[in-house]
This record gives structure tokens, C-alpha cells and sequence, in this order.
């Protein structure tokens, strides 16, 4: 196994989780939350989407799925364009409402951009500083490692609140 086939999988896995949080769900199921400050999982499929499509395009140097496959429209949330939902309050959380079908097509057309890009990579690739302000200064390894911890994380939240919402 290389370096590509293991991100690959590793990228694989959250695609497979996002599926089995968020597929058959209503949109109401969607937006349950257990708490009035807590995460939903529409917010937390389309926010761990929304941080993959975001670093992934920044590392490989190409335009968001969000803007360019036109999701931003399909979803008409009232964020900016370049909102990822990093630093949201308990309204923005709110203020994100998904059909099922619209978390899991902006999530598989950010997975098939992920794969794209990780088929180009080599072991070398890995060591390339890709950001600058933090010390030390973050490689393309790291930050996908960051990514795919964070998702995964995303990810699980979403499966236990589908938990919760199937035993209601």
C-alpha cells in the first residue's frame, strides 16, 4: 500500500460515514437537535464538506465544488460564499436545512474533487509546506491529516444524533 492508496481509504471512510448518517433521513429528522446550542446533522454533513472542499481546493490550487458546481446556489444558505462554518453559533447551525439528497451530492461531488486530487500525489508531495503561519509551518501531510481527523470526528457526531433521531 502507498501513500496515495492509504489517503484514498482514509478519505473513502468519511465518504461511507456521511452516507450512512445522512441517507433516508427527512429533512426534519436532518435539522434535530438535542439541545437549543446543539450541532445538527444537516450542519455537521455540510460543515465537514464544506472544510474537505475548502482545504482540498486550496492544496491542489482549484476552485471549490461549492462555487464551481453551483452547490452554494442549490443550498441558498445565507452565508458567504467562503463560509465553512468554522466559529458558528447556535443560529448559523440553525440556519443550515438540507434535503438528504443535497448533503450527499455536495459530498460526493467534494469526495470524486478528493480522489481526483489525491491520485496525483507522491510520498515527496507530503512534505510541501502548504501553510506558512503556524509553527512549525503545516505540510500537505498534515493538513490532510487534519482534514480527514476532522471529518471523521464530524462524521461520528452526525452518526450518534442519527442514533438519537431513529430512537425518538
Amino acid at each position: 500500500m502507498n501513500v496515495t492508496d492509504v489517503l484514498l481509504d482514509a478519505f473513502g471512510r468519511i465518504h461511507g460515514a456521511v452516507h450512512r448518517a445522512v441517507d433516508g433521513l427527512s429533512p426534519d429528522q436532518l435539522v434535530f437537535r438535542a439541545d437549543t446550542e446543539a450541532n445538527t446533522i444537516a450542519w455537521l454533513a455540510w460543515h465537514l464538506t464544506r472544510i474537505q472542499d475548502d482545504h482540498v481546493a486550496e492544496v491542489a490550487g482549484t476552485e471549490q465544488v461549492w462555487t464551481a458546481k453551483g452547490w452554494a446556489e442549490r443550498f441558498g444558505l445565507r452565508f458567504d460564499v467562503a463560509d465553512t462554518g468554522y466559529g458558528h453559533g447556535a443560529d448559523d447551525v440553525a440556519a443550515v436545512t438540507a434535503t438528504a439528497e443535497q448533503l450527499t451530492g455536495y459530498h460526493d461531488a467534494v469526495h470524486e474533487q478528493t480522489d481526483r486530487y489525491l491520485a496525483t500525489l507522491t510520498e515527496k508531495d507530503l512534505d510541501r509546506i502548504v501553510d506558512t503561519s503556524w509553527d512549525p509551518p503545516v505540510t500537505l501531510g498534515v493538513r490532510l491529516v487534519s482534514v480527514v481527523s476532522d471529518d471523521l470526528q464530524h462524521a461520528g457526531q452526525a452518526a450518534f444524533l442519527r442514533g438519537i433521531v431513529e430512537r425518538r
